[in-house]
């Protein structure tokens, strides 16, 4: 029964779009506040805005300091590849703020 379990994995997998919110240094590195993502996961949406900023060493470099929040949870320690992207949903990028 692979086919059918294929079939569900491709499902499970479908691409999302959404908007990622950069605070910060976040923001500095990637040039702009927001823009939009198409993945399924985090990590996705991550690797994804990597390859569009790999001009910019240092927005790789301030990703590694993040901590992120999908529609309002925070990721915490949970894998990337694992938090599941909505439809219309948003990704808040935050870099450790002085003082907090």
């Amino acid at each position: 029964m692979t086919g059918t379990r294929d079939e569900h994995d491709e499902e499970a997998a479908v691409t999302t779009t959404g908007t990622v919110r950069y605070w910060a240094a976040a923001k500095a590195a990637a040039g702009t506040a927001e823009e939009p993502y198409a993945a399924a996961t985090l990590a996705e949406a991550l690797d994804a805005a990597r390859e569009a900023h790999r001009a910019n060493p240092e927005f790789a470099r301030v990703l590694t300091r993040c901590s992120f929040l999908v529609d309002g949870d925070p990721v915490g320690t949970r894998d990337h590849a694992a938090v599941r992207l909505v439809q219309g949903g948003t990704i808040e990028v935050l870099p450790p703020f002085a003082g907090g």
